[in-house]
């Protein structure tokens, strides 16, 4: 399957099973638009800078809840987390999604704000891709995100999203990935926005692939 990074917290994952976009945003965020075609988008939670479902193309099936759903041949199954450290009471619900496609599991955490209980990391046991904001201030920051990573032991690739970025620039209160970067090990910078992943090239140790935003 192909991984492309779009931006914040959007990526289009393309396998042999479909095309799929998570948390599109709308244009206060200054990357490129998600103007992609998907068979299905999965959405975190609803901010305009998560649920811009209007902006990709193809006439996708939307996924927004928890709990098991089909689509494109695809299971996706959505737990229940926060966007905050107090249960949601600042910033609501927000959904995980784990799914598996070329018969490799992912998941996207969207905007977690909170380190997770022990069931919901064992609902991530056999993830072995994770995409996981690492930025702080609206989500779980580099020193959580770090630990998380060391909880889910089946896990191979790390891709850091939610952070500063150049193009984001300075009204965005969160951190760039280097203060995520120096609590990891392993870390590989891809050099492209894109990135080919296979059940061959999955490293046999935890690594953390930085892409560039398309």
């Amino acid at each position: 399957m192909k991984i492309k990074w779009i931006g914040h917290a959007c990526f289009l994952i393309d396998g042999e099973e479909g095309r799929v976009i998570t948390d599109p945003y709308d244009a206060t965020i200054p990357y490129r638009p998600p103007d992609f075609t998907a068979d299905v988008v999965t959405v975190s939670h609803e901010h305009s800078d998560h649920n811009a479902v209007e902006r990709v193309k193809g006439n996708p099936i939307v996924i927004r809840e928890e709990g098991e759903h089909s689509a494109a041949g695809i299971t996706f199954k959505g737990t229940a987390s926060y966007h905050d450290e107090v249960e949601g009471k600042k910033r609501g619900a927000n959904t995980i999604f784990s799914f598996t496609m070329e018969g490799i599991q992912l998941a996207h955490l969207g905007d977690l704000g909170h380190p997770l209980t022990d069931e919901q990391v064992e609902a991530l046991a056999s993830v072995e891709v994770l995409f996981i904001p690492v930025g702080g201030y609206f989500t779980i920051g580099p020193k959580e995100a770090a630990a998380l990573t060391k909880k889910i032991l089946n896990l191979k690739v790390v891709f850091p999203m939610h952070y500063k970025t150049e193009r984001l620039g300075e009204r965005f209160p969160i951190a760039p990935v280097d203060n995520f970067m120096r609590k990891v090990q392993n870390v590989k910078r891809i050099g492209s926005s894109e990135v080919t992943l296979t059940r061959e090239n999955l490293p046999a140790h935890q690594e953390v692939w930085i892409l560039d935003y398309a």
